[in-house]
């Protein structure tokens, strides 16, 4: 049994009406790290909690990584923001690659959070970024280590900046393949690890019929993620995850 752990808090796209939106806790030697940050995220993680028997709660997260700015991954940013800086008393730290954090402060979360009143009585006072989290950069030309975890990223193929992921810990290695359309070179970084999630959808996404043609060995370590509400769950080739259920990386 690996000391590293995973449990999907949400495992539906955009759309669903099944699922939450993707998101995934993992866990080290103490550390909760998160994977994207939808909304609701706290009640995600409450809910994951009692399903998974892990204690996956706001006060525990280590930190959150930033794939890219899309709702469905990170609409959840300001609400556990402003809960971990005055509910809990802390900066969350946030990580992610230039080419995505570049437009989250302008772009995402400036305007719900650019201007805090001290009081009823008083005005607003102006607000930074670095006023709720602490940033730090991920590049895809070298690892960052954040607590136990090593953490690589590679840009994908999206709309906007998106980051794949190599996180390793407890000498297992976790692929994240984030959003993107079907990259076999991807496929071939992210096959290094010990488990890889990859996404399946429709559009630019990547088609499930795409993964199910990869080789036995590939798709006996790969796990599904950000699938459409009607997917087949009982016949597909390669597992899904579950949403809420705890997995050994």
């Amino acid at each position: 049994m690996s000391d590293f752990t995973l449990v999907p808090l949400g495992v539906g796209d955009a759309f669903t009406e099944l699922h939450y939106t993707s998101c995934l806790a993992l866990e080290h030697d103490g550390a909760l790290l998160l994977v994207d940050c939808p909304h609701p995220v706290r009640k995600m993680m409450r809910e994951a909690s009692l399903s998974s028997g892990r204690a996956i709660t706001a006060d525990r997260v280590s930190g959150v990584i930033v794939t890219h700015l899309h709702a469905d991954h990170a609409s959840g940013l300001e609400g556990l923001g402003y809960f971990c800086r005055y509910a809990i008393g802390r900066k969350l730290p946030l990580l992610a690659h230039p080419a995505v954090s570049e437009r989250l402060w302008p772009g995402h979360l400036a305007a719900g959070m650019e201007a805090l009143m001290p009081s009823v009585h008083e005005p607003p006072e102006a607000k930074e970024l670095h006023d709720y989290f602490d940033l730090i950069a991920l590049d895809d030309a070298r690892s960052v280590t954040f607590g136990p975890f090593e953490i690589e990223c590679r840009l994908t193929h999206h709309h906007i900046p998106t980051t794949a992921l190599r996180i390793r810990a407890g000498g297992r290695t976790l692929g994240h393949s984030s959003d993107t359309s079907f990259d076999p070179g991807l496929i071939d970084w992210l096959a290094a690890g010990d488990l890889v999630i990859h996404e399946t959808n429709y559009g630019v996404h990547t088609p499930y019929e795409r993964l199910a043609e990869l080789p036995e060995a590939v798709r006996k370590k790969m796990r599904l993620f950000h699938y459409p509400d009607h997917f087949d769950l009982e016949g597909s080739a390669i597992e899904p995850l579950r949403q809420g259920r705890a997995y050994d990386v």
